[in-house]
This record gives C-alpha cells, sequence and structure tokens, in this order.
C-alpha cells in the first residue's frame, strides 16, 4: 500500500523546466513535477507520497509531492487530446508527436538496458561522428517523467543529444509518442539511442527486469529498416555473479530477440570517452571501468556504421 503524509515546504532547493526540489518541515527531501501539480512555494502545505523512502528502495531518499493543499486548484493548457498516466489522478494531456514516416532506412539504433550507459554511448558517438545528430528515445520500463534525469539534462545542454522523445507513458521529452516503434520513427537524428529512464527493475529472475525491453527495441529497430545495436551491460566490479562480465541481462535480452544485433566489445587498450562523474549503480567509471567501455562501444559502432553508409 503506498505511504502518504502531510508537510510544509521549507526551502527550494532547485528548480528547472518540468521539476522541483525542496526540503520539507519534517527533514526530508522531495521533488514536485511541476508539469503534473504545478509549482509550489516556501511555506506550502502539501501531501507528499513517501512510500519509496519508507521501503528504502533506490530513491536517492527523495520523497515525492503529490499535492499542493494550498491551492484551491490549478491547471495549465497541455499540447493536445493525447494522454498519458493515463486512468490515475495525475493524467497529463501531453498530445504526441506522431508523423507518417514508416522506415528507419538503415538508421544505426542503440539499445540500452541501463539509464547510466547514456552517457558513455553519446560521448563515444560525438567524438567518433561529429557534427552528427543523436536522438534519444526514453522508455516507461523505469521513470516516467524525464524532468527527473541529471544525466539527459546535462547531454542535451552539452549538445550531445539533439532531442529527446518520451514514448508510452514516459513523458516530459521534447517530443511525445504513443509507443516505442513511432518514437523511433519520430526520431530526427542520424543515430538514435534508446535507453529507459533512471530507477528500472530487477527481480533477480530470468525475466523480472526492466533491460528485457532491449529485445524488444532491437526487433523494433529491425522491422522498421534500421540496424541495431545493443549496449553490452559489462562490469568487473558487481557483487552479483549474474552481473559479473557480460550481465544476464544482456544475454537474455539477446535471446529473447527475433532479429540479430551487433552487440559490440571495446577495442583492447580503447579507453572510450571520459564520461566525468557519470555512475552506475554507486560506481565511478574508476570502479567500473568496464561498464563505461562497453556502453561507449556501442555508440562508436553507431557511428562506424554511418561512416560507411
Amino acid at each position: 500500500m503506498p505511504s502518504f503524509s502531510t508537510s510544509l515546504v521549507t526551502a527550494i532547493i532547485s528548480e528547472r523546466p518540468g521539476l522541483q526540489r525542496v526540503d520539507l518541515d519534517n527533514g526530508r527531501k522531495a521533488y514536485v513535477l511541476t508539469q503534473l501539480i504545478g509549482p509550489v512555494a516556501l511555506g506550502d502545505r502539501v501531501v507528499v507520497n513517501t512510500t519509496a523512502v519508507d521501503l528504502g528502495l533506490g530513491t536517492g531518499a527523495w520523497d515525492v509531492v503529490h499535492w499542493n493543499l494550498s491551492r484551491e486548484g490549478w491547471s495549465a493548457p497541455g499540447a493536445g487530446h493525447v494522454m498519458k498516466l493515463r486512468y490515475t489522478s495525475l493524467q497529463v494531456d501531453t498530445g504526441a508527436a506522431e508523423e507518417e514516416g514508416t522506415d528507419l532506412a538503415g538508421k544505426p539504433v542503440v539499445a540500452c538496458d541501463l539509464h547510466s550507459q547514456l552517457a558513455p554511448v553519446a560521448m563515444a558517438f560525438a567524438e567518433a561522428a561529429p557534427g552528427r545528430r543523436l536522438s534519444y528515445v526514453m522508455t516507461d520500463s523505469a521513470a516516467l517523467p524525464l524532468a527527473l534525469s541529471d544525466l539527459v539534462v546535462g547531454l542535451v545542454d552539452r549538445g550531445l543529444l539533439a532531442e529527446t522523445i518520451t514514448c508510452g507513458q514516459a513523458f516530459g521529452g521534447q517530443r511525445e509518442a504513443v509507443n516505442l516503434h513511432s518514437a523511433l520513427v519520430l526520431a530526427a537524428g542520424d543515430a538514435v539511442v534508446v535507453a529507459p529512464g533512471p530507477g528500472v527493475v530487477g527481480t533477480g529472475s530470468r525475466l523480472g527486469f526492466s533491460g528485457v525491453e532491449v529485445a524488444t527495441v532491437v526487433d523494433a529497430t529491425a522491422v522498421l529498416g534500421g540496424r541495431p545495436i545493443v549496449a553490452v551491460r559489462y562490469s568487473g566490479a558487481d557483487e552479483r555473479e549474474r552481473h559479473r562480465g557480460v550481465s544476464h541481462h544482456t544475454t537474455t535480452a539477446m535471446e529473447l530477440a527475433s532479429h540479430p544485433a551487433l552487440a559490440p566489445a571495446p577495442a583492447d587498450g580503447w579507453a572510450g570517452p571520459d564520461v566525468g562523474e557519470v555512475t552506475t549503480m554507486g560506481r565511478s567509471p574508476a570502479d567500473d571501468p568496464e561498464f563505461f567501455r562497453y556502453a561507449a562501444a556501442a555508440g562508436l559502432a553507431a557511428a562506424q556504421l554511418l561512416a560507411r553508409s
């Protein structure tokens, strides 16, 4: 069952389009998805969903502001009649940017298991294909609001992602798509990287993990005439045996896919791009360099396919 509490906003920590981070009078921190409920101000009394933090889940110790009790109502015009978060109390009229295109025309598409693979993919692509544009499609298998991703904001600000598209129930991209297939066709870049948002789920079972959607991305890309590339999840430092070396997430997804895909490994001696302070599962590039090298190899492969086309 979900858990809710009522608190007062005591400080606005930060703000950007779609997101506020705030301090509460109970000593906890929370974020506000302003596209859904509008902004809050100092002293506002808010209802907060505390479920994930109460359960000790990996949300970074942030609660979620569910509603602002200090206002009687709130409304903002949406982009169209297409709804996301449908049939929930926070359903939102995001609209959709679907077009009539039906073919990827050989475009490379990198499928990622984890959000943290996005940075090495984008950086390696930019280094190897200067001037080429990379589109990011965020799926709905993890976090739904794109506004939560500090990583995406940084990559967009640096020009490493040319556009963002949110598909399915994910929302907040520069363009919205009803499903993965239409998002791929909608992407205007020379290549595409598909990845979940932060906060994936894994149960330790063979099929119960968010990254199983890599198989769907591979098949959708192939059916639409693109060239699928899998960003191999590889770790030399993960304490879990199933993720040491090539993760079972990668091998399982590729077994489930009905079409072949490139799954590149980094060349000996190639360090890959400097991804700075990006981490994966709390591990830095110094802690787990192979994770970032293998992800970067997929971005390099996408650039090389473009060079040969």
